[in-house]
């Protein structure tokens, strides 16, 4: 989900990371806090102070949200569900599940995880605020854990909101999936919450602009549009991952018909084959033996009069485990590599065999199908 994130550290097992957009979000609460929240509750303090404060303020901050998503990971633990690590990033954290729960018992007790975290330290730091103010000892200090409490509440009600991905989305999805049984029409439901909600932010951040208050009617549209693009985002990834499940790379690649020998030369595959027979990925073989394969990309790299005098044996990439899959491959798992590599067909194999080539336009067409019957069931 984040590619670019930065390991910093493990806690309990889980790495923290941060994503380099975080510094963005750390910048600008310290900005804020520095120029406009710390000297309306201090009035009279240095503008290093406020700068210190803000720092102090910041680092609480997203120690908590660290805390909040690590309640999440625990629990995810406690129900089996494996955690590829928590982020830090522009909008806050999150703790990046590697499935779905099981269950919906274990989806509720993951999701409330998370808020009931960010309500005790929220009381915690109140109550520390409190305390500091009554004796006296610094009143600096008390601001500074009154900011961290209240923001920590504010925390805990905004995750709470019914609206997917939200913790209150996902405690939704667990009552309709404890009703009903059906994991994607729970989905769907608290999906279209979520992005009914991102609607409102945005539409509520645009009015904010209009109305003046520049930064915060951006951070609205902003944060309407990241709860718009996950909620719809999860939805189609579990109707992608439910309609593949049962299948394997067997039972949805094309049997190739068209093929190449090292001795053909690449005119005659781009002419006869390619154009020919309206196919940009074929395969090399040498009888029986795959050798590798060729395609438009490779013949573009080439120029047009070096056609007829290049033999496909010296130009054709070589079949390898980047390209090359088994035909038991489950659907799901040709995806995953289809996203991490970027490589969008393959040549299916048994050993040195061809069986077939399968392309994510296959997979793209199957979905369409499948989904279109979902939709009419």
């Amino acid at each position: 989900m984040f590619k670019n994130a930065i390991d910093v550290f493990k806690i309990f097992g889980f790495w923290i990371k941060i994503d380099p957009s975080w510094f963005v979000i750390v910048a600008l609460i310290v900005w804020s806090l520095s120029t406009a929240y710390f000297p309306d509750a201090l009035p009279g303090y240095t503008r290093a102070g406020y700068i210190l404060l803000s720092i102090l303020a910041a680092l609480g901050l997203f120690g908590s949200l660290i805390l909040h998503e690590l309640s999440h990971s625990l629990a995810a633990r406690r129900f089996g569900v494996k955690i590829a690590g928590i982020t830090l990033f522009i909008f806050g954290g999150v703790a990046e599940l590697e499935k779905e729960p099981a269950n919906a018992k274990s989806e509720f007790w993951i999701a409330i995880a998370g808020p009931v975290m960010s309500l005790f330290l929220g009381g915690v730091a109140l109550v520390i605020s409190s305390a500091i103010e009554s004796s006296g000892l610094s009143r600096a200090g008390a601001v500074l854990f009154s900011y961290l409490g209240l923001i920590n509440l504010v925390l805990a009600i905004f995750n709470m909101v019914p609206a997917f991905p939200l913790d209150g989305g996902r405690i939704l999805r667990a009552a309709l999936w404890a009703y009903r049984g059906d994991l994607i029409w729970a989905t769907r439901i608290a999906s279209t919450a979520g992005s009914i909600f991102g609607y409102a932010l945005v539409f509520s951040g645009l009015w904010a602009l209009f109305s003046g208050v520049t930064v915060g009617g951006l951070w609205q549209i902003l944060i309407g549009m990241f709860v718009l693009s996950a909620s719809k985002g999860t939805y189609r990834h579990l109707v992608t991952k439910e309609a593949l499940k049962d299948q394997t790379v067997r039972a949805l690649m094309t049997q190739q018909s068209w093929m190449a020998s090292p001795t053909d030369t690449l005119d005659h595959v781009v002419n006869d084959i390619m154009l020919g027979h309206n196919v940009s990925f074929v395969p090399v073989l040498d009888s029986d033996r795959l050798l590798g394969y060729v395609d438009t990309a490779l013949a573009q790299k080439i120029g047009r009069e070096e056609w007829a005098g290049t033999p496909i044996g010296d130009v054709y990439v070589p079949a390898s485990d980047a390209n090359t899959i088994p035909p038991d491959t489950p659907m799901q798992a040709l995806m995953d590599k289809i996203t991490k590599t970027g490589q969008r067909k393959f040549l299916v194999s048994d050993g040195n065999a061809l069986l077939g080539v399968i392309t994510l336009a296959d997979l793209t067409t199957y979905l369409a199908i499948s989904q279109g019957f979902s939709r009419t069931r």
